[in-house]
């Protein structure tokens, strides 16, 4: 798997790969900067960035820190795990580890949205969808809640407004789902074709 960064963060592109390892590979200045680091213990198998502002930013009288440049992972390992680039360092630093799959996650989302809450999505053989949920008051602190199915899942997608998450697996339907006002999630469509 493989993911641009969000624009704000110039050219970089993540890859996943199957021997565990994430790759960060930055176009500047006319010359491309590569670095390689061990993310899961069996293979990384999705990648997803967050949007380049923190949660609650638009919406804040104290917008925060400005720009972040943060990415998501999926593992054979069962993990989702959290990874923010540090500018002194320059390397990638893994900042949470987030448990709850009892099988491999196939797919991770970010969700474009910057308001008051991030949101991850996490996709997995177990047949479950855990939303990750992060309020912009709290930030480093992450709920999940559980969404099953009667299937392997294979992958999760935000709508651009992030704010509906469209979930496909292997029986070959995808369904969408929305958050309600009581912040639950509820499915409000199924697509077969």
């Amino acid at each position: 798997m493989v993911s641009w960064a969000p624009h704000e963060s110039g050219c970089v592109l993540a890859c996943a790969s199957s021997d565990g390892h994430v790759s960060a590979l930055e176009f500047r200045d006319n010359n491309w900067t590569h670095q390689s680091f061990h993310a899961h213990g069996m293979g990384v198998n999705s990648i997803s960035w967050a949007p380049a502002a923190f949660a609650g930013s638009l919406i804040s009288s104290n917008p925060g820190p400005g720009q972040q440049r943060r990415f998501v992972t999926g593992g054979s390992d069962n993990l989702v795990k959290i990874w923010e680039y540090n500018a002194e360092s320059k390397s990638y630093n893994l900042t949470q580890t987030l448990e709850g799959h009892s099988d491999w996650v196939r797919d991770v989302a970010w969700s474009p949205s910057i308001l008051s809450k991030s949101y991850i999505a996490s996709a997995a053989q177990d047949k479950t969808v855990r939303i990750w949920t992060s309020d912009a008051s709290n930030p480093g602190q992450w709920s999940s809640q559980t969404l099953e199915f009667d299937t392997v899942l294979w992958r999760v997608s935000w709508s651009l407004s992030g704010n509906i998450l469209a979930v496909s697996g292997g029986d070959n339907k995808v369904s969408l789902w929305k958050e309600n006002l009581k912040g639950e999630w509820e499915k409000v469509k199924d697509i077969e074709e």
